[in-house]
């Protein structure tokens, strides 16, 4: 799978935050005959490592440097940057610094020295030293030069940190542009995933999709990739199971002794069709205010829906009907016919008109599903930004505050707002959540053709099911695929 490098990255670590409460592992640096610089650094649960360094010429603080490079596969346990075509001396010193994630997390190693004083093989071996070259020569001045006495300053420490109005939940203030949060998923199962939790639960209001959260093969990784696929129901356990009853509770991440976690069909009110995924890192990684950035590839077929989303991690102005709010940063329906618009941006309240006005839309030369692409939201103290492949397409002002518009559509809860700032409720913590879901009852209007069952009706989710031979047969291509999400302090 292609990756897109992260060319920015070696100015957005100067300001990533330093702690003691994890040690970075000793780079070893190797010149290689007849020419090359080898850099290792053992593997220790990391999603990227980085490495700046200049040859010959101390590092201005946590400069870019001659090398900088963003290494995000591991290799054989190792985390390895390579140039093929340094050409080094016995002699030569190397200044550099060192950079890695774990579990979400920044840590330096700052300072680093290193002189060439012998070359290796390929494979490590030595060589021997009367076939490498010789040290440099100090070249002598020609005639006296005059230099005048004048001080110079050179830092001998890292640039000052300057405060971010980006808050991480359980971190003092980081830096602004920092890098606080990265998941590559080079994983192989779900068990390595430390920053995130898998969804188990049956999902309920404001929407009520036709789908339940189940890992268990729905949730996958190919080629660096989060893949999350739909699967039948009924594919997973027989004919008709959808009539009987299907209980959680043994590893149910909803609340427990409620629908959330067990379901017992009852007439026309089946278990729910399909079968999704889901993951968050609501227990894990919280935020406020940041700029997102997801390369992801949205899933096709008729009524699924992709689920990128910023979702509020304690609720605080209330947890029905979107209380408190929800911000999608890439949001395109998998309907062949739906498939070209591109949504992103906030969803304030359960229903239209004030449900969608908030969001804005692209419309793609083609289907949004039929390649990755770059989404961003940035999510600042006084407004949204929506990006795509690097061009803005959205810009979100509350102006005097969300409520105000919120009241004017009577949107009941508007006034729980009223004890926040302009931006409630989207001024309090929110996590990451990634995942797929079909149907529902409010994001695909009725008026939509051949869409087999109606919002407000009691039977929505069986008369999806009856029609299943229109829609089913378009799912050839449902996979979400997320190759990788980051967010950057403001």
């Amino acid at each position: 799978m292609a990756r897109t490098t992260l060319y920015l990255f070696a100015f957005i670590a100067i300001y990533a935050v330093k702690t003691s409460a994890y040690t970075v592992p000793p780079a070893k640096l190797e010149a290689i005959y007849p020419k090359g610089l080898r850099v290792t650094v053992p593997d220790d649960g990391f999603s990227l490592f980085a490495f700046h360094g200049n040859l010959n010429v101390e590092m201005e603080g946590l400069e870019a440097g001659q090398w900088a490079r963003d290494i995000t596969k591991v290799k054989d346990g190792k985390w390895i940057f390579r140039d093929r075509n340094a050409e080094l001396k016995l002699g030569d010193k190397i200044y550099f610094w060192t950079y890695v994630i774990k579990n979400g997390l920044g840590y330096r190693q700052d300072n680093g020295e290193w002189t060439v004083e012998e070359f290796v093989n390929e494979d490590g071996s030595p060589v021997d030293p009367s076939n490498v070259p010789q040290p440099r020569p100090t070249p002598a001045p020609t005639q006296p030069t005059y230099r005048p006495t004048i001080p110079t300053q050179r830092p001998t420490q890292p640039p000052k940190c300057q405060t971010s109005a980006t808050v991480v939940a359980g971190r003092s203030p980081v830096c602004r542009g920092s890098l606080v949060f990265s998941e590559d998923f080079e994983r192989t199962s779900l068990r390595d995933l430390n920053s995130w939790t898998a969804e188990t639960k049956f999902p309920e209001e404001p929407d009520y999709p036709f789908n339940v959260y189940i890992p268990d093969n729905t949730i996958s990784f190919d080629d660096g990739a989060l893949v999350i696929t739909p699967i039948l129901t009924e594919s997973v356990h027989h004919e008709g199971f959808l009539t009987e009853s299907l209980d959680l509770s043994n590893r149910c991440t909803g609340q427990l002794s409620t629908t959330e976690c067990r379901r017992e069909a009852s007439g026309a009110q089946i278990l729910p069709p399909v079968i999704s995924g889901k993951i968050t890192t609501k227990h894990r990684f919280g935020f406020k205010y940041g700029k997102v950035e997801v390369r992801a590839k949205l899933p096709a077929g008729s009524w699924i829906i992709p689920e990128i989303n910023l979702e509020p991690t304690e609720n605080v102005y209330g947890s029905l009907r979107y209380e408190s709010g929800m911000m999608r940063v890439a949001f395109a329906r998998g309907n062949p016919s739906l498939a070209k618009k591109l949504y992103g941006g906030p969803v304030l309240s359960d229903s239209d008109p004030f449900r969608s006005m908030m969001m804005k839309e692209k419309i793609g030369i083609d289907n949004w599903n039929k390649d990755y692409h770059n989404y961003t939201l940035v999510w600042k103290p006084d407004g949204l930004q929506l990006l795509v492949d690097g061009e803005q397409y959205g810009n979100i002002n509350p102006g005097e505050g969300f409520f105000s518009s919120a009241r004017e559509h009577a949107v009941p809860h508007a006034s729980n707002w009223l004890r926040g700032t302009v931006m409630a409720p989207l001024d309090e913590t929110f996590y990451l959540s990634l995942g797929l879901r079909v149907g529902g009852v409010h994001d695909f209007a009725d008026d939509i053709p051949d869409k087999p069952w109606r919002n407000r009706a009691s039977k929505a989710m069986l008369d999806f099911w009856k029609h299943k031979n229109s829609w089913f047969p378009t799912w050839y291509n449902t996979d979400l695929r997320v190759d990788y999400i980051r967010v950057y302090a403001l």
